[in-house]
């Protein structure tokens, strides 16, 4: 689960937002290769990705200084060592989750007590706990955490049902979200100390979940989902290409997997990635896509706005 943090947006200005309805396709894009999107991945392979994936960010924060642990980071209120607690948090969470039913029950209530206070009171239900640890204790609490996650995930059976903030998810779905969650507070992480990651196969689960949640982006926010198809023509890392929607549909969104996985997590503004957006469907949900759960989020402004 991602609780929403407050990010600058340009929601209150809509000319920040130019039409990018264009005809270019991004090189590559005549490379089709979708079979991954027709073999099932299981519960086993989602967890390798996830510890994986958890495993990338390890190796971004295992060197930082103490001083870089309390650099601020692109989620207001959130250092670095924010960032990973609030990941420790949630792994916890989701070991419950699988293995204590009644335990996440009344952990989630007790999170929802936390929101009486607000965002502060959210942080200090979440983080306190964390915040009076060391860099060096936190980065091992997180560790602990994540093999116990690891293990915990190695129970679930195909077609197991797991509770969390929302309706119960399908295994193979909670283990996509958790991974999500890695990647894109990794990336605030990256953003904050400077670091860059090469980007994997397993954007391709990310990519999924952001397609998917196409319609969940609308009602969120109380409004009725568009009607159209829209078709997402994707560059994979390694040249391939990842397709979702009827390849007949006007609506379109093309480019790099990278780029798009960035806006549906609302890492970057749509303006700030080379993504070519066909209609003005794609287009609403491309500048205001959330692929997490959680209330409505802006994604933040273009690079280079700056709101009075």
């Amino acid at each position: 689960m991602r609780i929403p943090v407050k990010r600058a947006t340009a929601a209150a200005s809509p000319g920040l937002v130019p039409s990018r309805q264009t005809n270019r396709r991004p090189r590559g894009i005549d490379r089709p290769d979708t079979a991954w999107r027709h073999t099932p991945v299981d519960t086993a392979q989602l967890n390798r990705d996830l510890s994986d994936e958890q495993s990338a960010l390890d190796e971004v924060v295992a060197g930082l200084d103490d001083a870089a642990w309390s650099l601020p980071t692109p989620s207001e209120r959130w250092s670095v060592a924010d960032q990973i607690a609030h990941l420790t948090f949630f792994d916890r969470a989701a070991v419950l989750a699988i293995e204590d039913p009644d335990a996440f029950g009344a952990l989630f209530e007790a999170l929802l007590g936390s929101a009486v206070d607000g965002d502060e009171g959210v942080d200090a239900h979440t983080l306190g706990e964390f915040r009076a640890m060391s860099p060096a204790d936190l980065l091992e609490a997180w560790r602990e955490g994540r093999r116990r996650l690891e293990r915990a995930a190695d129970s679930l059976e195909e077609g197991a049902r797991v509770n969390w903030f929302g309706p119960p998810m399908s295994g193979r779905s909670f283990l996509t979200a958790r991974l999500m969650e890695v990647w894109a507070h990794g990336q605030d992480i990256c953003d904050a100390v400077g670091a860059t990651r090469q980007p994997t196969a397993r954007l391709a689960h990310i990519a999924r979940l952001g397609f998917l949640t196409r319609g969940w982006t609308f009602t969120n926010r109380g409004e009725v989902p568009p009607v159209s198809d829209v078709r997402v023509e994707l560059v994979a890392p390694d040249g391939s290409r990842w397709d979702f929607g009827p390849a007949d549909a006007a609506e379109r969104v093309s480019g790099g997997a990278e780029d798009f996985c960035l806006v549906v997590t609302q890492r970057r503004h749509l303006d700030d990635t080379e993504l070519d957006v066909v209609g003005d469907d794609a287009l609403s949900w491309m500048t205001q896509a959330q692929a997490f759960a959680g209330p409505p989020t802006d994604p933040p402004v273009p690079a280079g706005i700056k709101l009075e």
